[in-house]
């Protein structure tokens, strides 16, 4: 991954104090920070190598040397830090172009960050789950709709609902020939997590997907994809992570659908043919 920022905001409600106070500088210094040394670091910081080169790894690289490299990687391709702050005085034009390069961020930062094995094992899992439920409430129960909507135009047996009721007994139908998908912009949703705990009683396979790697819906799922995003203020839930996470489901779809080549082109198929009849024709 070659942006460091995206890394930390994602994680930082993770980190602990001595944690947030080294991310804190790093974000407010990035431009010195990518040429300092360890040492030289852990003076401004004041704080020790030690720390320094745990929040390194932490943060998802092997050591300091890799992160200040990834730091500096993205310091190159990134014009500006332009689109983390919506200020008062913003003309429209501002903020519709803060807006767009958050959206744009979470984009790259989560294509750079997508393990492909990890991918590869859910697609391998989608295809051969008796039944596969998608769950979300809120902002993410979009997410889960959007994936249900997708997923029909396979052969695949899937059910989803965005009725939070309806979600838990659906969870509790599914057993270990099954996949449950579980989406969550913080990884803390109560609600689903009493879906993803469900989904482990039944020793279903679970697979979340969040902006989150350490948080505790993240930690009670066999693999994790993280949706990174680019934290913006007047927004608690991040749409730019919305995004990032619709986009995941995609990915997916779209790896499910080259895997499964002739019996996907069959479905979608009959359902054009089905939705054809529901157009006006002059």
């Amino acid at each position: 991954m070659n942006n460091v920022a995206e890394a930390i905001r994602s994680q930082y409600q993770q980190l602990h104090p001595g944690e947030k106070k080294i991310a804190d500088y790093i974000l407010a210094n990035q431009e010195t920070v990518a040429d300092a040394t360890i040492q030289g670091l852990s003076h401004k910081i004041g704080t020790s190598t030690a720390s320094i080169s745990r929040f390194a790894r932490h943060i998802g690289y092997p050591n300091f040397r890799d992160f200040l490299i990834a730091l500096s990687a993205g310091r190159k391709s990134s014009s500006s830090d332009f689109f983390t702050e919506i200020k008062q005085e913003d003309q429209s034009e501002q903020i519709v172009k803060k807006l767009f390069s958050a959206g744009v961020s979470a984009l790259t930062a989560t294509a750079a960050k997508l393990d492909m094995a990890d991918l590869n094992k859910v697609v391998d899992w989608l295809i051969s789950s008796s039944k596969i439920g998608f769950f979300g409430i809120g902002g993410s129960s979009i997410v889960a709709f959007n994936a249900y909507h997708k997923f029909l135009r396979t052969n695949l047996n899937i059910v989803s609902h965005p009725d939070y009721d309806i979600q838990i007994m659906q969870a509790a139908h599914l057993t270990s020939r099954d996949l449950g998908i579980v989406i969550s912009h913080s990884g803390r949703n109560q609600d689903t997590l009493l879906v993803e705990n469900k989904l482990r009683e039944n020793g279903s396979k679970i697979v979340a997907i969040t902006a989150f790697p350490e948080s505790p819906i993240a930690k009670n799922a066999d693999i994790v994809l993280n949706s990174y995003s680019e934290e913006v203020n007047f927004r608690q839930e991040s749409m730019s992570s919305l995004v990032a996470q619709i986009t995941i489901i995609d990915t997916l779809f779209t790896l499910v659908g080259h895997r499964l080549n002739k019996e996907t082109d069959q479905v979608i198929g009959a359902m054009r043919h089905v939705i054809e009849q529901t157009r006006v024709h002059k």
